[in-house]
C-alpha cells in the first residue's frame, strides 16, 4: 500500500497527546518516535503534561512521574479497584483546555493507558455539548473503563464521535478485557489488536490501519485548506 492521503506544511493533522500513569510529556513522546515516524506524512503530534504529580522513590529522583487522576488518597491510583475517591481530574481537563487554547486548534487526540481513559472522558464531555472540546476524532491505545463513581455520569451517553481503539494480547498492565469492555460505550468504533503487551504499537499491520483511519480526515483537511 502506498502511504495513503498525505498532508502537507498546513494540512498535516495536529494530534494532543495525552500520556500515560507515571509518565510525561518528554517520555511518552520519546516511546512513541516510531508511530511519529510512521504518520510522518499524516499527522503532527503535541505532547502535554498530566499536572499530578506522583511521590516516586529516591532512587527515581530527577524522572518525573505524572498522572490524570487518582482513585486512593496519598497520590495513588489502581485501574482496576473501584472507588470514591477522585482528586485531580478537573485540573486535568483543565490542562486539556488550557493545551487547546494554546497550542490548538487540533483536529484529534491521542491517549495511552489512563491517558486513553482520560481522552474518553474528552470525548464523552463532548459528545454531551461541551464547546470546549471539538476533536474530529480521538485514537485510545490500551484504554480502560474508570471504576470510579465519579466518572459514572461520563458513560451515560454513547460517545458518536469516530474513535479508534488499539490494545494487546499480552497486556498485563490493562488486559486487553479492560480495553474491549470500554468499547461499548462508543457507537461503531474501529479497532486494531497487536500481539504485544503494554506499549503504542508502530509495525507494518498496525501502522496500515493508523493510516486508514487518519484518511478521512486528511483528505477533509486538504479539501477545505
Amino acid at each position: 500500500m502506498s502511504g495513503g492521503a498525505k498532508g502537507t506544511g498546513v494540512n498535516l493533522l495536529k494530534i494532543l497527546c495525552v500520556h500515560g500513569y507515571r509518565q510525561n510529556a518528554k517520555a511518552f513522546r520519546e516511546k512513541t518516535g516510531s508511530l511519529r515516524k510512521a504518520l510522518k506524512r499524516q499527522a503532527e503530534f503535541v505532547y502535554i503534561d498530566a499536572p499530578n504529580t506522583i511521590p516516586v522513590p529516591d532512587e527515581e529522583n530527577g524522572v518525573e512521574q505524572l498522572g490524570w487522576w487518582f482513585s486512593k488518597p496519598n497520590n495513588c491510583f489502581n485501574a482496576r479497584e473501584e472507588s470514591t475517591f477522585c482528586e485531580g481530574y478537573d485540573e486535568s481537563v483543565q490542562v486539556i483546555v488550557d493545551a487547546i487554547k494554546e497550542h490548538g486548534p487540533f483536529d484529534g487526540i491521542l491517549g495511552f493507558s489512563q491517558g486513553a481513559s482520560m481522552v474518553g472522558f474528552i470525548c464523552s464531555l463532548q459528545c454531551q455539548g461541551d464547546a470546549r472540546f471539538n476533536f474530529d476524532f480521538a485514537i485510545l491505545v490500551a484504554g480502560f473503563k474508570s471504576v470510579n463513581s465519579f466518572h459514572k455520569s461520563l458513560y451515560e451517553r454513547p460517545v458518536t464521535m469516530p474513535t479508534l481503539h488499539v490494545f494487546g494480547d499480552t497486556d498485563n498492565v490493562i488486559p486487553k478485557e479492560m480495553s474491549e469492555d470500554l468499547l461499548t460505550y462508543f457507537v461503531d468504533p474501529q479497532t486494531v489488536k497487536h500481539p504485544g503487551g503494554h506499549f503504542v504499537p508502530a509495525s507494518s499491520p498496525q501502522k496500515k490501519v493508523y493510516i486508514e483511519f487518519l484518511n478521512t480526515f486528511v483528505q477533509k483537511k486538504v479539501a477545505e485548506s
